[in-house]
C-alpha cells in the first residue's frame, strides 16, 4: 500500500512521549591530524587514539585470560567498563550496527546498554546465539555486512554554518509556542545528528574544529545523513492534493478530532517559511543519498517492548529487520498495552498540547502549537497510532533515548523514527509488549 502523503505541518492533539539541509555524501577519510587524539587521555595507549585510520582498521581480538584465573581480568574489564573515553572499536561497531538497522542509538564509541541490546539483537538476526558482549563471530558478521570505511571527511557548507538556528530553545513548552520554527541551537547539534553521532563523539573526533566554519573538513560517521523534510516522493503526491485534502489528512494523523488551530499551524503555511526544513531541494544532486526517494515498505509489524525499552520491525514473513531502542511511557504516563494500527506518517509535524494531558511543569490550561523543527517534542516525524493520542515520533534529545521515560508514547531517535516512517505501510500492527 503506498506511503500516506501527509502535509508536511500538521497539527498533533497528542501525547508528547531535530531541521537542517540535506547533507552531501561525504567522502571515506584518510589519516586525520594528530590533535585528534586531544580528546583523549594522555595516559591512552598509542593503538587506542581516536583518529579516523584507527576507527576504520579496528579489528577485534579477544581479551586473554591472565595465568592464575580469571580475577585479575575481570578487575580490568570493569575498569574498562568506567572507562568514558571513546573506543575505535566501539565506535565502528556502532556505525556497522546502524548501518544494518539495529540501532545503537546515538553513536558514541562507548559501551553501554543500547549498543548491548543491538548487538544482541543483531546476533539473533544472524542466526548466531543472543550475545551482549561484543566476540569474534559476531564481529566477523558485522564487518561482512558493510565493506565501506565508517568514519568519513564531510566539509561543511555555507548552509550549514549559516542555519537558521534557534538563539535558544526554552524548558517550558508553553514558551516554545513563541517560536517560529523548533531548529537546531548551533552547527554541532545539527551536524552531530545529521550523522547520527553524539555531540562529544563529534568534537573528540574534531578538537579543533570550528563548527560553524564552512569549508572545514570534519570527520563523522559515514552513515545516511539525517534528512528532516517530507521524502521526496511524499512531497509531489502532497503538491498534488487539494488543501482541503489535505486539511482530513491532518485531522486523520492526529486523534481524529479537528480544533481550532493558529493560520500559520494549518498545514502548508509553516511548510512554506524560509526556516522550514529544505532537506528535500538537495536529495536530487547525484552526490546526495537517494535513501528516501523510493523508500522500500518492508515493516509490516511493529513490537515495542515495554520492558527492555526497544522497539522491532518485522517483515510479512516474519523476518526481524528493523531495532531501535525507545523511551516508552513512564509510571505517570504508561505506554498502552495490547495492540493498535498505523494511521499514518506526518513529517515535519506541528505539535499541539490539550490541557488534559496535564503534563507536570506545563502551567496553562490553554490548548497551543509548537511549530516544526528538529527540536519540536516529537521531533521530525510522527507515526500515529490508532489509539488516540499515542504514536511513535522523534525526539529533541537524541542521547537521552533508553535512558529515560516519555509521557507515554514511543520516543525514538530523529533518524531511527525517520528510517521507520519511511519503511512502513499504514494498517502495519503494532504490538505492546508487557513482559
Amino acid at each position: 500500500m503506498p506511503h500516506l502523503p501527509l502535509p508536511s505541518a500538521v497539527a498533533l492533539m497528542a501525547l508528547v512521549c531535530l531541521a537542517a539541509p540535506n547533507a552531501a555524501v561525504a567522502k571515506p577519510a584518510g589519516n586525520t591530524s594528530s590533535e585528534a587524539s586531544k580528546a583523549s587521555s594522555d595516559k591512552e595507549a598509542p593503538g587506542e587514539a581516536l583518529t579516523a585510520e584507527a576507527i576504520n582498521g579496528a579489528t577485534f581480538s579477544a581479551p586473554e585470560t591472565p595465568e592464575g584465573g580469571g580475577k585479575k581480568e575481570s578487575k580490568k574489564a570493569r575498569a574498562k567498563g568506567k572507562d568514558k573515553r571513546p573506543q575505535p572499536l566501539l565506535v565502528k561497531v556502532q556505525v556497522l550496527l546502524d548501518r544494518a538497522h539495529f540501532s545503537p542509538g546515538a553513536i558514541d564509541g562507548r559501551d553501554g546498554e543500547n549498543m548491548r541490546n543491538a548487538l544482541s539483537a543483531f546476533a539473533v538476526a544472524q542466526g548466531l546465539p543472543a550475545s551482549q558482549t561484543l566476540n569474534q563471530e559476531l564481529f566477523d558478521k558485522l564487518a561482512a555486512s558493510s565493506a565501506d570505511p565508517v568514519v568519513a571527511t564531510y566539509t561543511i557548507t555555507d548552509t550549514d554554518a549559516s542555519g537558521p538556528f534557534a538563539e535558544k530553545i526554552p524548558a517550558k513548552m508553553e514558551e516554545q509556542a513563541d517560536l517560529e520554527a523548533m531548529n537546531y541551537t548551533n552547527p554541532r547539534e545539527m551536524l552531530a545528528e545529521r550523522f547520527h553521532m553524539s555531540r562529544d563523539l563529534l568534537s573528540a573526533l574534531n578538537p579543533d574544529a570550528a563548527f560553524d566554519k564552512s569549508g572545514i573538513g570534519i570527520v563523522v560517521a559515514a552513515v545516511p545523513p539525517l534528512e528532516t523534510g517530507k521524502p521526496a516522493k511524499d512531497e509531489a503526491k502532497s503538491k498534488s492534493k487539494s488543501s482541503g485534502k489535505s486539511e482530513d489528512k491532518a485531522r486523520d494523523a492526529s486523534d481524529g478530532k479537528s480544533a481550532d488551530k493558529p493560520a500559520a499551524d494549518k498545514g502548508t503555511d509553516t511548510s512554506k517559511k524560509d526556516d522550514a526544513p529544505k532537506s528535500d531541494d538537495t536529495s536530487k544532486k547525484d552526490d546526495a543519498p537517494k535513501k528516501d526517494d523510493a523508500p522500500k515498505k518492508d515493516i509490516a509489524r511493529v513490537e515495542v517492548d515495554k520492558v527492555t525499552r526497544h522497539v522491532r520491525g518485522f517483515g510479512e514473513d516474519g523476518t526481524l529487520r528493523a531495532y531501535y531502542p525507545a523511551s516508552i511511557g513512564s509510571a505517570e504516563k504508561p505506554a498502552p498495552s495490547g495492540e493498535a494500527k498505523v494511521k499514518g506518517v506526518a513529517f515535519a509535524p506541528v505539535y499541539t498540547y490539550n490541557p488534559k494531558y496535564a503534563f507536570k511543569g506545563v502551567k496553562t490550561n490553554k490548548t497551543f502549537s509548537i511549530r516544526p523543527g528538529p527540536n519540536n517534542p516529537v521531533g521530525i516525524v510522527w507515526i500515529d497510532l490508532s489509539i488516540p493520542s499515542y504514536g511513535i515520533h522523534g525526539t529533541p534529545e537524541p542521547e537521552k533515548v533508553g535512558k529515560t521515560e516519555s509521557h507515554g508514547c514511543i520516543r525514538l531517535t530523529n533518524w531511527d523514527a525517520r528510517d521507520l516512517a519511511t519503511r512502513i505501510e499504514r494498517g502495519a500492527k503494532v504490538v505492546f509488549k508487557d513482559e
